[in-house]
């Protein structure tokens, strides 16, 4: 069978003295499978997902279709991911969230309504992300996770907290994209809905693999029937349960759980409830169910069921989750393959056969060879597939249903029938213009940078009016509303302010794919940022001149906003300062991967940065570097006209003064800073 997902010799760095979190994790997820990675809260399993998808620093290496994640041209489109809540936004509706993702990943923009309708959101499509439920905040994950048609998902606790509906309309979903022949590797700290969900198990202990098992071994060895029984008498009813197995010479194990409750495996409801009734003991419970054995519980005589050192590891076969067993049994201990079988709805299907061909798309089986699976999910070939029976359990509260008739596409969208998206036929090439789309969506997407731009309008205007009303100020400051005891004013400061939210945003809520860090460090959205931020810069540089000149207007008279002689240099040293701002706060962001230290290094230029830069307009060098555009003329091959040094002489006015120069200063180390933060990312 295709090995999609490889995981060889995982291990996260140590922890001072402690342990690593995991340590030497190395299995497989194939091609038209699912396969679940089990532990306990804190066993390392999220660990090992951050491993592979390079998200954090450690050893090993993890090849997805022979390949790992940093040499992949484009991750989304390989694997899917969600861990944990749907990174996103509060703010930004669903349907804009997905619009937003199709942009990063190069699919066109219908693509978010085709999962939208999979998803079986299309009814919240303008909700806000901060307002949906925990079982549809699960469901618009996952639609992420499909959204650009990968080749595997990697899901991280997908169920966790989720009603029994809405499990069941995830576990089919994950069903039917593997009878599609995709990979999904997803995991869960509950041992029922492993054998319910999954074709393989792996068992993670301590940051260390203790089983890995075909989904029927797993239910045999793992999972067996036992009796819940809770009695004010617990400890009398105990030893009376061990008296009557060791007469009877039967296998009887008794596991005290704390309290007044006792965990009876080998026996049934009816044995119990008479021996209480012989003896005149209260029983407040009495109720069949599914206990675990706990981790690498009889796994030593499976095949594959090998430690991390090559030996197979021994799962105590009397193990059980809620405290030391009581030997009451009257004769050797059963072993676990001669559990009576237990029906169930949700059981996992018998483990796959080997796949013949691959798919044309490369994507792994064909849908002939992929997996049978559950009764009510439909088969490759869209007709539900039978029920099958064995030792799986089922949880708490579920019983057993029959396999239902084809449903309606809205029923398969909400219910537990699934129906996935159509593939994507054609991949789109890269385009300049996708890292762009994707700028504008995530900028317009959210009313952030609306509120920002109104915000310094009104406080520009008001600082412009009081400005006025002192006097003693000069025209162009007056205008721009910019009084000598700030360092910046109001309309820069608010430029560089969105600028520090093009990248601080992000990295708050991450967008893109999974890549070398929650954003990848790519030039062409290092671009589209730069000039995104820098029209929008410039819209309320015009905005806050205008607004400023048109109030004082009103309340001062003409005066006060004559157009000036130099006007053609002051308007091009406003724009540079402005639109230069913004693309501080851009790349600040981008390099400390902060919305607040790209906004302090904007605060910072005039503050810290322009002590340190010569005062150019006073020195000597500031008349020559003015002189320069009228000796270039007269030396130059070719003649142009007498005012068309104009906007070189803007150009260089705006660099001489100390401000622009130390902007210039300082975008030229944050671009240096940048760049050498992308090239050491794709290095290491």
């Amino acid at each position: 069978m295709l090995r999609v997902i490889q995981a060889i010799g995982l291990t996260s760095s140590p922890r001072k003295e402690l342990p690593p979190a995991v340590d030497d994790v190395s299995f497989e997820a194939q091609a038209g499978r699912v396969t679940a990675l089990l532990g306990a809260p804190g066993a390392g399993k999220t660990t090992v997902l951050r491993l592979m998808l390079e998200l954090q620093p450690g050893r090993g290496v993890a090849y997805f279709r022979g390949r790992p994640l940093h040499r992949i041209a484009h991750p989304v489109r390989e694997v899917g991911v969600l861990l944990g809540d749907v990174p996103g936004h509060p703010a930004r509706t669903v349907r804009g969230h997905l619009r937003m993702l199709c942009a990063a990943a190069g699919v066109p923009a219908r693509r978010a309504d085709e999962v939208l309708e999979t998803a079986g959101l299309v009814s919240l499509s303008g909700e806000r992300l901060g307002t949906l439920s925990r079982g549809t905040d699960r469901r618009l994950g996952l639609a992420c996770a499909l959204l650009a048609d990968p080749h595997a998902l990697v899901l991280d606790e997908p169920a966790l907290g989720l009603p029994v509906r809405e499990r069941r309309w995830l576990h089919g979903t994950l069903r039917a994209y593997a009878a599609r022949g995709g990979t999904v590797l997803c995991t869960t700290a509950d041992p029922k809905e492993a054998a319910r969900t999954a074709d393989r198990v792996v068992t993670l202990e301590r940051g260390r693999i203790v089983a890995d098992q075909e989904a029927g071994d797993f239910s045999r060895t793992r999972l067996r029937p036992r009796v819940a029984v809770r009695s004010p008498h617990a400890a009398r009813l105990s030893v009376l349960l061990a008296k009557e197995a060791r007469a009877a010479r039967r296998s009887v194990e008794v596991v005290p759980e704390g309290g007044n409750r006792l965990c009876v495996y080998g026996s049934t409801c009816a044995e119990v409830g008479e021996t209480a009734f012989r003896h005149g003991i209260v029983v407040h419970q009495l109720a069949d169910e599914i206990g675990d054995m706990g981790p690498g519980a009889g796994v030593a005589d499976l095949p594959g069921a090998a430690g991390d050192d090559g030996e197979a590891r021994t799962g105590h076969p009397q193990r059980a989750a809620g405290g030391p067993v009581v030997p009451v049994t009257g004769g050797p201990v059963a072993p676990a393959a001669d559990v009576p079988a237990l029906p169930a709805a949700d059981a996992p299907p018998p483990p796959a056969a080997e796949a013949a061909e691959p798919a044309a798309d490369g994507r792994g089986p064909a849908p002939s060879a992929a997996p049978r699976h559950r009764a009510g999910v439909p088969d490759a070939g869209g007709s539900p597939a039978p029920a099958p029976s064995g030792p799986q359990a089922l949880a708490a509260g579920e019983s057993p249903r029959p396999a239902a008739p084809p449903a309606s596409r809205s029923d398969r969208a909400s219910g537990d029938r699934a129906e996935l998206p159509p593939p994507l036929s054609v991949r789109p090439l890269p385009s300049p213009l996708r890292p762009l789309r994707y700028e504008i969506r995530r900028a317009t997407g959210v009313g952030t940078g609306f509120l920002v731009g109104a915000g310094v309008l009104v406080v520009s205007a008001l600082t412009a009016v009081l400005l006025a009303r002192i006097g003693h100020t000069p025209q162009p400051r007056l205008l721009a509303a910019w009084p000598r005891e700030l360092p910046l004013p109001p309309a820069a400061l608010g430029a560089g302010l969105l600028g520090a939210l093009a990248f601080g945003d992000e990295f708050r809520h991450p967008a893109l794919a999974a890549d070398r860090g929650t954003v990848p460090r790519r030039l062409g959205l290092l671009a589209a940022k730069l000039l995104v931020a820098s029209a929008t810069a410039l819209v309320l540089a015009v905005l806050a001149v205008g607004c400023n000149a048109e109030l004082l207007h009103l309340l001062h008279g003409p005066e006060l906003v004559e157009v000036p002689a130099d006007w053609f240099a002051l308007s091009a040293a406003w724009l540079g300062l402005v639109i230069g701002c913004a693309c501080a706060g851009v790349l600040a962001a981008g390099v400390f991967r902060s919305t607040t230290a790209g906004f302090a290094a904007v605060v910072a230029v005039p503050l810290l940065v322009v002590p340190l830069v010569p005062e150019a307009a006073e020195g000597p060098r500031a008349p020559a570097a003015m002189g320069a555009p009228a000796r270039v003329r007269e030396g130059a091959p070719l003649r142009w006209s007498p005012g068309g040094e104009r906007p070189l002489e803007a150009v260089l006015r705006v660099i001489t003064q100390p401000v622009g120069s130390a902007l210039m200063l300082s975008l030229a180390v944050l671009l240096c800073a940048y760049l050498f933060t992308t090239l050491r990312s794709r290095v290491r």
